[in-house]
């Protein structure tokens, strides 16, 4: 559905036509087909032992946000946050010199 609302788009918008490429064309006769493809493979190889998920992708980032999201949600997992500890005194150097920092090449502060 996304490639046709792509399709219908762009063709509101004549600058917009140069983006569309000959497989955005081409997949406009194809939708119908894979569609069915779709739902019939669905119907054969979604079952409760290993189901098929399918995942809404009219938006990139939230697809694979929401794709990471359920499949986390679906990893049983414990908190391993280590308890607390006690940290040992600093060490005191002795005749250790820090070299200055002119000398170091550092990623820049930008946040």
């Amino acid at each position: 559905m996304q490639a046709l609302g792509k399709v219908n788009m762009a063709r509101q918008t004549k600058a917009e036509n140069t983006k569309l490429s000959p497989l955005d064309l081409e997949s406009r006769g194809r939708w119908l087909g894979h569609s069915t493809a779709k739902g019939e493979m669905l119907g054969q190889a979604d079952f409760k032992q290993a189901p098929s998920y399918v995942v809404e992708a009219d938006a990139r980032e939230r697809v694979r946000l929401n794709r990471n999201r359920h499949f986390r949600r679906m990893i049983p997992c414990e908190d391993l946050t280590p308890e607390p500890g006690e940290l040992s005194p600093r060490q005191v150097p002795e005749g250790f010199i820090r070299p200055p920092k002119s000398d170091q090449t550092s990623v820049p502060e930008e946040y």
